[in-house]
């Protein structure tokens, strides 16, 4: 399936602003920048990391609102070009680099506007991730609220069913839920999911750092969650080419491609970069020595014969006491919808 995923979206007239100008610091102040940026990474103790569609774009996957994105060409009347699919698109340098920062301990928590699928791909656990506007390879039981990590994108958007049913047996192995699933992308009126949106709120609480990549953090509430970090007296580093609306509320603002920023931290801090082995789904952020986290995605016979025998009857059984319990109950919307900022900066606290 081709990268323009927006092609699938209902119209919608405010989408930001569009084609601003890109703005490049000197090789010796990006140099300067990313080793404050490394200190501080150094001594924070709870760094949440806001990502957006800038980190995909050297993969060929297009942003939105750079000179070449996909609002700013519509705007022009022209048509953006694509590179890749969405299923032949590997995790970029900077989606790599993530990983091996979460598993040095640095990375506590990730959030991404990004519906590429390319961090549940790289293989950064999906416990610690927030992704706010969905993912085109995960569709979700409407019924249980199970979700199904897929091989292929999953071809339908709007939060509506792909025609497949929830397979998760219920009730002591009796039975299937049965539910509908439907796809996790968003179109533009439609509510955050509450659980990734609640996690990510609270992150961003708790952090002492936010660093922001590649994203003009326009869009609400996703793009107002680093203030809460700078409210609770946390800093704010932003990794951007293009101006963003919170650039005077950064601590730091790093005027380079993603790419090369995380190459340098990554040498400063004396990481290795992981290399990308193929999709690679990991569940937990804690992984045991019971079993591997990291399973295939769409493969969910592989992944069972992976999970021990005993560990297998233990999730049955939790499943079978949620299931006594009243059925049908599901969590309320959102209210918070997307939509492109204003020009206030600040949030509401109580959405």
């Amino acid at each position: 399936m081709s990268v323009n995923y927006a092609a699938g979206l209902s119209p919608y007239a405010n989408k930001g602003v569009c084609g601003l100008p890109e703005v490049f610091d000197s090789p010796e102040e990006v140099r300067a920048k990313v080793e404050t940026l490394a200190q501080l990474i150094k001594e924070s103790q709870y760094m949440v990391v806001h990502s957006g569609a800038g980190i995909s774009t050297s993969v060929g996957i297009p942003d939105f609102r750079g000179p070449k994105g996909v609002w700013t060409l519509e705007e022009k009347g022209e048509l953006p070009h694509f590179d890749t699919t969405f299923e032949d698109a590997r995790p970029s340098l900077t989606h790599m680099a993530l990983l091996g920062l979460q598993r040095a301990g640095y990375v506590k928590y990730l959030i991404s506007q990004n519906v590429d699928g390319l961090h549940v791909r790289s293989g950064f656990p999906r416990d610690i991730l927030s992704e706010l506007h969905g993912n085109m390879f995960v569709e979700q039981c409407e019924k249980c609220g199970r979700q199904y990590v897929r091989e292929k994108v999953i071809g339908v958007m709007g939060l509506k069913p792909t025609g497949r049913y929830c397979d998760v047996v219920r009730s002591r192995g009796l039975r299937a839920c049965r539910g509908k699933l439907i796809s996790t992308i968003l179109d533009w009126e439609d509510s955050l999911p509450v659980r990734d949106l609640n996690k990510a709120d609270e992150a961003s609480r708790r952090a002492d750092l936010a660093l922001t990549l590649g994203t003009s953090l326009q869009i609400k509430p996703s793009g107002d969650l680093p203030l809460l970090t700078k409210r609770n007296g946390g800093k704010v580093v932003i990794v951007n080419l293009q101006p963003t609306k919170h650039d005077k509320h950064a601590h730091i603002c790093i005027h380079s491609y993603v790419d090369e920023v995380m190459k340098q931290l990554m040498e400063l801090l004396g990481l290795d970069i992981p290399k990308w082995e193929g999709p690679t789904v990991c569940e937990s952020s804690t992984p045991t020595s019971e079993h591997s986290n990291d399973v295939k995605p769409g493969h969910d016979d592989a992944a069972k014969k992976k999970v021990k025998k005993d560990i297998i009857k233990e999730e049955r059984k939790r499943e079978a006491a949620l299931f006594t319990q009243e059925e049908g109950v599901k969590e309320e919307p959102v209210s918070v919808k997307r939509e492109r900022a204003d020009s206030s900066v600040g949030i509401n606290e109580n959405k």
